[in-house]
């Protein structure tokens, strides 16, 4: 049987697609942009048929209607990254978290940790070779269509064809659907005066021909903002939107002096606006691969000059980093910022650097702190920790001892907090700074 047969014989509607989900299995959703939306609906429409279906994923851009009190005794969502429809269901106790580094989760459905019973996954139409792309969701995705019992991919012809590591052969997938849904859109961000501020000062540390990595929101965009004078960027990065792409159209990124994948921008995951789903469609700049990979610190230690952009909630004194909660309570993720922070030590000239405002609640609480509060997980250790920016400046702590730390990173403190963390600084550590 060819690959059209295949895909012919074992086409479906969504409906008849989720009959064989069962109660008690483990399904795993593409992430983000990659959502099987069609799936998803078909899925949670027939809840009142199922009990203790898990589900699991990172970043979602729909509402997860899976996660409603409503559906609490048909679905648990376990969370490997948390997003704005899923946080509440978390913090209720109507759902799960649970912290990995984005670059480990395919060996937890490899391995068998995780095992998978069903993959809902997008995929782009075959090409003439019978293979699909996963396009905008290559990641965790990948590995959980070839781990899982039985895999349903959604064609899409407004999924795009990406190259690379991002390709699954139609035997791959047991089940399709058909589906014309548009690929989910990310909101672009509200650059403020701060976030441009600390755009300007990240800049600043970016020197021609460097490979960039950048995070999700205002200050990544806003970085993105400030290097139109730059040349010959690369780019490294297990996301890219909208801001890149504009890049590439003034020639500032190209790729041309990458020492790993040379004239190609490498991601795993994107997510942006239809125009750039549109733009990434058969771009022979683009290349998807698993997050395995792209994430791996050995890997992105391979790009000389490798410069890490990630955001933080806070930051104490110490240098500990805050990324994904907020006290106990889980606000996102690990998501890849250890792994591309630990990446940018092993790269020759390489450096990384958290970014945020100096302040939250409309000014009213510093996000620079003496020491965390009870319960705080610590995202990045003050041992990985390189440079933090804020609107204020640039305070460099690789290699300063624990009192220079302080000096620096009050330095960059908002100017009405610097006295009581100088206090802090002596009533906690016993440091006079």
């Amino acid at each position: 049987m060819n690959w059209q047969q295949h895909i012919a014989r074992n086409t479906v509607t969504p409906e008849e697609a989720v009959q064989s989900v069962k109660s008690g299995d483990r399904v795993v959703f593409a992430h983000a942009a990659g959502s099987p939306e069609s799936l998803v609906r078909a899925l949670v429409d027939r809840g009142s048929s199922l009990r203790n279906v898990e589900i699991v994923h990172m970043v979602a851009l729909n509402d997860s209607p899976y996660c409603k009190p409503e559906h609490q005794e048909s679905f648990r969502f376990n969370g490997l990254y948390l997003s704005g429809g899923t946080r509440a269901a978390v913090a209720e106790g109507r759902a799960d978290h649970t912290p990995i580094f984005f670059a480990q989760i395919p060996d937890l459905f490899r391995s068998g940790a995780l095992p998978v019973d069903v993959a809902l996954i997008t995929v782009s139409p075959p090409d003439d070779q019978g293979k699909v792309s996963l396009g905008v969701s290559v990641d965790y995705t990948r590995q959980a269509a070839l781990s899982a019992k039985l895999t349903i991919a959604e064609i899409n012809p407004n999924m795009p064809h990406v190259g690379g590591g991002a390709l699954l052969e139609a035997a791959d997938v047991d089940v399709f659907v058909n589906s014309a849904d548009p690929l989910l859109e990310l909101s672009p961000p509200i650059i403020g005066e701060v976030e441009a501020a600390i755009g300007r000062h990240i800049a600043e540390l970016i020197p021609d021909g460097a490979c960039l990595q950048l995070g999700i929101g205002a200050i990544p965009d806003a970085v993105l903002h400030s290097l139109g004078d730059k040349k010959d960027l690369g780019i490294h990065s297990e996301m890219v939107s909208d801001g890149v792409m504009s890049l590439v159209e003034k020639g500032v990124v190209n790729c041309r002096l990458k020492t790993l994948h040379p004239g190609k921008i490498i991601i795993t995951f994107a997510m942006g606006s239809k125009k750039f789903y549109a733009w990434l469609n058969d771009n022979p700049l683009i290349e998807g691969y698993p997050v395995d990979y792209v994430n791996d610190p050995r890997v992105i230690g391979q790009n000389d000059n490798l410069i890490s952009i990630n955001s933080a909630l806070s930051v104490d004194l110490l240098g500990q980093v805050a990324a994904d909660s907020m006290g106990p309570r889980q606000f996102s993720g690990v998501g890849g910022q250890v792994d591309f922070v630990r990446g940018a030590s092993f790269s020759k000239g390489g450096r990384s650097i958290i970014a945020m405002p100096s302040t939250a609640s409309k000014g009213r609480i510093s996000r620079i702190c003496g020491a965390f509060d009870r319960g705080q997980p610590v995202t990045t250790s003050r041992h990985d920790v390189d440079t933090i920016v804020t609107e204020y400046g640039v305070a460099e702590l690789k290699g300063k001892t624990n009192p220079a730390r302080a000096r620096a990173l009050i330095a960059v403190a908002a100017p009405e907090f610097r006295e009581e963390l100088a206090r802090e600084a002596l009533e906690i550590y016993g440091w006079r700074v």
